[in-house]
């Protein structure tokens, strides 16, 4: 199934929308369309990793399991930022497709809690879009 949104084209940033509050209730959640980079921290929180996995087990091992799975596209090593996976459409793996919200708020990662205010491309602005009636 083919999102019902255009994927956000980082590279456009003129394009976006100053933020303000509410303006996620109307929107089609294009950033969860954006790549996610997570902590080890974020993937404990998400369930996806066991909090005594993570501090035992070396993180390239837990990305590699992770990989396996296809829980994550990649792994930046020097960083230990994983790059989450996502779906064919290029939706987020814990996006509605149907209602466009995310089935996982509450344990969401801490780039999801902090965009667009201070994690984004464009601190500040959004990649917004009206979501369909």
């Amino acid at each position: 199934m083919r999102s019902p949104i255009s994927i956000v084209d980082v590279d456009r940033l003129d394009t976006w929308t100053r933020y303000r509050a509410g303006l996620c209730e109307t929107c089609a959640a294009n950033c969860c369309t954006m790549p996610l980079e997570v902590q080890l921290s974020d993937l404990v929180r998400l369930g996806l990793v066991d909090a005594f996995e993570a501090e035992h087990e070396e993180p390239r091992h837990i990305a590699k399991r992770l990989q396996k799975a296809r829980l994550i596209d990649h792994f930046n090593h020097k960083n230990v930022v994983f790059t989450m996976a996502r779906r064919a459409s290029g939706d987020c793996n814990f996006l509605d497709p149907k209602t466009r919200l995310c089935t996982v708020y509450e344990q969401r990662p801490e780039t999801c809690r902090l965009h667009p205010q201070k994690k984004s491309p464009k601190p500040g602005f959004c990649a917004y879009g009206r979501r369909a009636a």
